[in-house]
């Protein structure tokens, strides 16, 4: 387990993996200032990994979020379909919801795949 603590910017992430999963958990504002910390932990995680299926995104911890927290979110979202690995954001809080809702998002970043 990595926890990596950003107390200059309100975020902290646990990640977790095994074989063909890794769960991270949000902890703080996903914004301007530190969206790109999740970023670069989930591009650590897939270059990291060989065998990755599944990239759990645990949100119940998440404070605020802003336009770049979503662009991260949706940049994230580019690269593990690429990458043939399955995004998952868990435990969405109503404020993430609104977000996607609002920003017609929410079925692209949460729907279940196509069947191939």
């Amino acid at each position: 387990m990595t926890t990596m603590p950003m107390p200059s910017n309100h975020l902290r992430l646990t990640t977790v993996g095994d074989q063909d999963r890794v769960r991270i958990e949000i902890h703080g504002d996903l914004d301007y200032e530190n969206a790109d910390v999740l970023q670069d932990e989930v591009t650590r995680q897939l270059a990291g990994r060989t065998g990755i299926r599944h990239l759990d995104l645990y949100c119940a911890g998440l404070g605020t979020i802003d336009s770049t927290g979503l662009s991260v979110l949706l940049m994230i979202h580019r690269r593990t379909t690429a990458a043939g690995v399955r995004l998952h954001l868990e435990d969405r809080p109503a404020n993430l919801e609104r977000l996607l809702d609002i920003t017609g998002t929410l079925d692209l970043l949460t729907a279940a795949p196509p069947p191939v």
